[in-house]
């Protein structure tokens, strides 16, 4: 019954004992990383509530429990604050080990993300008979045009591309268990019917414009409140 709230209580647990690793030093980035993932989960959970009352997914009672908060279980309502704390923990990992490199070809990064922009915003369209397909399509264009808005530089740092990646293998291993049990179930008529094993490929795209955003949105924190310890490296 517990399933869910035992599986994300899992995935708190490594960075959570790590963060007060010397190097990373990540409790002292609590303050802008708490700031920072209240916009965009309000976001993601307001898009989760309406949702799964449309029936694009919903939970398994017998992995999740048979309590919940409007229409989410609370392994859900954890999923939204356990997944940017440790994503944002790996990036901060990245940054104190990985040396810091970018690339300085502006044209071809802006003509990359406008293309994805309009990618994005053309396949809302043409898969409009299909929920989760289209909105998970926007979040993406939604996802570059912030970016470029509020931390462009985000994108010509390799540190973002290890966080994507490394942050993506993890995505794949708890999706593969939030699909494989299943703890999360689809409409059919939702989503493509393509999926990575047991995933969605929808999920590949919501995915990657939720870990971009709460990076997007941490980064634009840090500025404002900088953690209380400086680590002393890029």
């Amino acid at each position: 019954m517990f399933t869910y709230v035992l599986l994300t209580i899992a995935v708190f647990i490594a960075p959570l004992a790590l963060s007060f690793d010397k190097k990373v030093a990540f409790y002292t980035y609590w303050k802008p990383l708490i700031i920072s993932m209240i916009p965009v989960s309000a976001i993601y959970i307001i898009w989760d509530v309406i949702v799964t009352d449309l029936g694009h997914w919903w939970f398994s009672d017998q992995y999740s429990g048979v309590v919940t908060i409007l229409g989410l279980p609370l392994g859900e309502w954890l999923f939204f604050f356990v997944v940017p704390y440790a994503c944002i923990f790996i990036y901060e990992v990245v940054r104190a080990y990985f040396p810091y490199k970018r690339s300085n070809n502006k044209k071809a990064i802006r003509t990359i993300a406008y293309a994805v922009i309009l990618g994005g915003i053309i396949l809302f369209f043409v898969f409009a008979h299909k929920g989760y397909s289209r909105l998970a399509m926007i979040s993406i264009s939604v996802y570059v045009i912030l970016t470029l808005i509020l931390a462009p530089h985000l994108f010509s740092e390799i540190h973002t591309l290890w966080y994507f990646l490394l942050s993506l293998v993890a995505f794949l291993i708890v999706n593969s268990v939030l699909t494989g049990l299943p703890i999360v179930l689809y409409s059919p008529e939702a989503i493509w019917g393509i999926r990575i094993f047991t995933i969605p490929l929808e999920d590949a795209f919501y995915n990657t414009s939720m870990l971009g955003l709460f990076l997007t949105s941490y980064v634009t924190c840090k500025k404002f409140f900088p953690p209380s310890k400086q680590r002393g490296n890029k």
